[in-house]
């Protein structure tokens, strides 16, 4: 005959349970709120402190990579007021899955040009990290115009008014030398220049358009500063990469 089971006894809680750490702390507010702030204050020096200290390395991590072209500048402000964004990261995380479909695994020095970074939150579309070169220029301009023409099945929208607006010189010039005011080294000559360098490169892809029988481009319009812009992302840190690889049977 089974024995019935006895019911888990529970040790009482004491009828008068010790309360100083809360009349020491909760009851004072000008002391909980000092103490708060001294707390966040030295966790926020911990986080912060490096990387300014670190600032000068990831500089010169890699001396190849180099700041963005006033075109590509243009078309980064393009990115960001279209709010790309939302829907691309610009980070490969170290995963064999990540790197095997998008390509090596950022660095941090990568984005040592980048104000304000544009890692993004999530990926709708797929990683533009390294995108720059996948594709050529003309793929780039109709995937903008419709982007199931390239990528079917894709949700993307189209953006029929980057091909009928074009950059301000003088915005260019204004983004370059903003840019240079935060650390981005613009000689003077590029900064007074700036509209000229951009409407130079974007020639350059119109020329490659036109070689891919598209006649309708100019160097001016927006979908060429965003072109030029996607052209060169991650391809510095790619070739800062490969030339840091120990050349195959060589010394480790």
């Amino acid at each position: 005959m089974n024995t019935p089971m006895q019911p888990e006894t529970v040790p009482a809680l004491p009828a008068n349970p010790p309360t100083w750490h809360r009349r020491l702390l909760e009851g004072r507010a000008a002391v909980f709120a000092t103490l708060a702030t001294v707390a966040i204050s030295i966790g926020g020096i911990v986080e912060i402190a490096p990387m300014f200290a670190l600032q000068d390395d990831l500089r010169t991590a890699h001396a190849d990579i180099a700041p963005y072209t006033p075109l590509e500048v243009a078309g980064r402000d393009i990115y960001v007021s279209e709010g790309c964004y939302n829907c691309h990261s610009q980070m490969i995380r170290p995963f064999r899955a990540e790197t095997l479909r998008y390509g090596p695994w950022t660095r941090a020095e990568e984005y040592v040009w980048d104000r304000p970074f544009q890692l993004g939150s999530r990926r709708i579309g797929p990683d533009l990290q390294r995108v720059g070169g996948k594709y050529p220029s003309a793929w780039h301009w109709e995937h903008m115009k419709d982007p199931r023409s390239t990528s079917p099945g894709s949700i993307m929208p189209s953006y029929p008014w980057l091909y009928t607006q074009r950059i301000d010189g003088d915005d260019v010039r204004a983004s370059v030398a903003a840019l240079r005011t935060l650390g981005t080294p613009y000689t003077d000559d590029e900064v007074a220049n700036a509209p000229q360098l951009a409407y130079k490169q974007g020639a350059a892809i119109v020329s490659d358009l036109r070689a891919m029988q598209i006649k309708t481009a100019t160097g001016d319009l927006e979908v060429i500063a965003l072109i030029a812009y996607l052209q060169r992302l991650g391809t510095d840190g790619r070739a800062a990469l490969a030339s840091a690889e120990p050349a195959p049977g060589g010394a480790p």
